[in-house]
């Protein structure tokens, strides 16, 4: 089978840890062996998601040379490299030496019209405090949203992202054997500019409709999305939740879901399966193989 993976959050940092070097290896580690058990048996791409790591280079930039912020598509890029560099690494390690695996920066093209531009909605960074917020507020007119009773996360544009610029280079890759890591928090957004020129732009591509994009042009037979939550639960947050552990992308979107967290997942998984055919998981980042079988998680099928 060809399957693309993504990895959520917590497949580098887990809620409440600090964004240190050695925990990011550390839970890159415990992912990897999942990943290597799948590639061993299949053909793999890996998306990984980076919106921690993306808003802490932005505080570090500004911190540098504060008159001249760093664009968010420069940023973004930095984050591909240094995250697939992580999984990359400890996925070798994982692996026979005869296998071979590669990070590739991924460019992909939005739409410069998207409203996203117009309403912000990605959270990125650390959470902050009602002072700092508005210090940042006024001194960079960045947008926030409060992520917990007071505490504030910036967010950004999330546009849709339209194409996988280099698909035909992942496809060679995969065809040949080789474990990609690609398309790392959603790629790194442009748009077409005057005379069809390509330029980035300030926004945050949203990893999981990315990776179901990807899926889709890989003619990849399934997708994982795998976060730190063992399933996706009807009445989430309600005093009974349920866990689905087999469903319909039909009967999925009869429920809602959280914007900003559960929501992107199971939109990414119907749209892949309605336009692929093929399945999608979601579920726990140890679960990967069981979620494969319907063992475990939440498997969506037509």
């Amino acid at each position: 089978m060809r399957i693309v993976v993504a990895l959520g959050g917590s497949a580098l940092l887990r809620p409440g840890e600090p964004m240190t070097i050695d925990n990011q290896r550390h839970n890159v580690r415990r992912a990897a062996r999942g990943l290597a058990e799948l590639a061993g048996r299949h053909q793999l791409v890996v998306t990984h998601g980076n919106g921690p790591q993306v808003g802490l280079l932005a505080l570090q930039a500004q911190a540098y040379q504060p008159a001249e912020a760093y664009p968010l598509d420069v940023l973004d890029a930095q984050t591909e490299g240094m995250i697939g560099y992580l999984i990359e690494a400890e996925l070798m390690n994982e692996m026979p030496a005869s296998a071979s695996c590669t990070t590739l920066l991924t460019r992909v093209e939005v739409d410069v019209d998207d409203p996203a531009f117009l309403f912000p909605t990605k959270p990125i960074g650390p959470d902050y405090g009602l002072a700092d917020m508005h210090r940042w507020k006024a001194e960079r007119g960045w947008a926030f949203v409060e992520s917990s009773p007071g505490r504030w996360r910036r967010v950004v544009a999330s546009p849709v992202p339209r194409r996988i610029l280099p698909i035909d280079v992942i496809v060679r890759l995969v065809d040949a054997g080789v474990v990609v890591i690609c398309a790392g928090g959603g790629g790194i957004p442009t748009v077409r500019g005057a005379g069809g020129r390509l330029e980035g732009v300030e926004a945050v591509i949203d990893k999981d409709h990315a990776s179901g994009l990807l899926a889709t042009r890989l003619d990849a037979d399934a997708l994982l999305l795998l976060t730190d939550v063992a399933a996706v639960y009807e009445g989430w947050g309600g005093p009974a939740p349920s866990p689905l552990h087999r469903v319909t992308p039909e009967a999925l979107a009869e429920l809602s879901f959280e914007p900003g967290s559960m929501g992107p997942k199971v939109a990414a998984a119907c749209e892949f399966v309605t336009a692929r055919g093929g399945v999608a998981g979601i579920g726990a980042l140890e679960d990967a193989g069981r979620i494969l079988e319907g063992l475990a998680g939440t498997l969506i099928r037509a």
